[in-house]
């Protein structure tokens, strides 16, 4: 199918195309990779009159480091993200999910902004950002607002931006020597979009006990969901495979996933309670290596 007509805007500045978007209003829609929006484009899920392309301001693909936060523009290129060594030796969670993110051909084309704007339920990074506790940073002609992570994604397919405004900028704290890390997901196949995936996060105190961990999943409501009484549960614990299993079964327990053709809400907790284990031992083990 094609998509029904619109007219198509090029601008060479963020604030050329922040201008465009105040005058065209809501009918208009940026576009990145356009990965996602082409699709729906296509199959007439989404009709705007009027496209405004992003892919010739420069200004917006960057990854650099300010104040020991790690600051990606909008437009940088999942594969970007996936090979820069300044995320794998700073921010490893992030690099370990990029590989599940569809296929090599879309992560060439697809932007980190674009995908983490298109909110779907079913994404790797949202949930990735989510346990990193990201801060996203939204500019359009009335001026630039900062939103964290758990005020960003509103539902599926939705999320805080605001008529006109753009994310420009995902800001990543910088995490604490000897976290742990690890992400997982089950997908019918590679690059598909995940049943279930968790990301966790894990510090071990030096007494070896667990000082703090996060854990959030994917695919198993309107926008990733975080396990904040399961991290609390961990707090102080022993990193015991029983201290995890019973941690990850808590988890499993709180979620209220929703049937559909892929798969029954039964059955997402079931592989959210695996995953949630294995992710937490994964981190866990990482973290008891760096300390040592």
């Amino acid at each position: 199918m094609k998509p029904p007509a619109f007219d198509y805007h090029a601008p060479s500045t963020l604030d050329e195309a922040l201008n465009l978007a105040n005058q065209l209003g809501q009918d208009a829609k940026f576009i990145a990779g356009g990965q996602s929006l082409v699709p729906m484009m296509n199959f007439r899920l989404v009709h705007p009159a009027h496209l405004i392309d992003l892919n010739g301001i420069a200004a917006l693909s960057y990854l650099r480091i300010e104040g020991g936060e790690l600051c990606i523009g909008a437009m940088t290129r999942h594969r970007e993200v996936e090979l820069s060594p300044i995320i794998r030796d700073g921010w490893p969670l992030i690099s370990e999910c990029m590989p599940f993110v569809a296929h090599v051909q879309i992560r060439n084309r697809g932007t980190l902004g674009g995908s983490l704007s298109h909110a779907d339920p079913a994404a790797e990074l949202p949930a990735v950002m989510t346990v990193l506790e990201a801060k996203f940073v939204l500019r359009s002609n009335r001026g630039t607002r900062t939103v964290p992570v758990k005020d960003f994604f509103v539902g599926t397919l939705t999320t805080a931006t605001e008529p006109g405004e753009l994310l420009a900028e995902v800001r990543v704290p910088p995490l604490p020597l000897a976290t742990g890390w690890a992400f997982d997901e089950l997908s019918r196949r590679r690059g598909d979009f995940a049943l279930v995936g968790a990301a966790a996060l894990v510090h071990l105190a030096p007494d070896g006990r667990i000082e703090w961990a996060r854990l959030a999943f994917t695919g198993v409501g309107e926008r990733p969901t975080r396990a904040p009484h399961t991290e609390q549960a961990l707090r102080g614990q022993s990193p015991t495979e029983d201290v995890v299993r019973a941690a990850a079964e808590q988890s499993s327990n709180d979620l209220t996933p929703e049937s559909d053709l892929h798969a029954s809400a039964e059955y997402r907790r079931d592989v959210a309670k695996v995953i949630a284990r294995r992710t937490l031992m994964k981190a866990i083990e990482r973290s008891r290596t760096a300390s040592q």
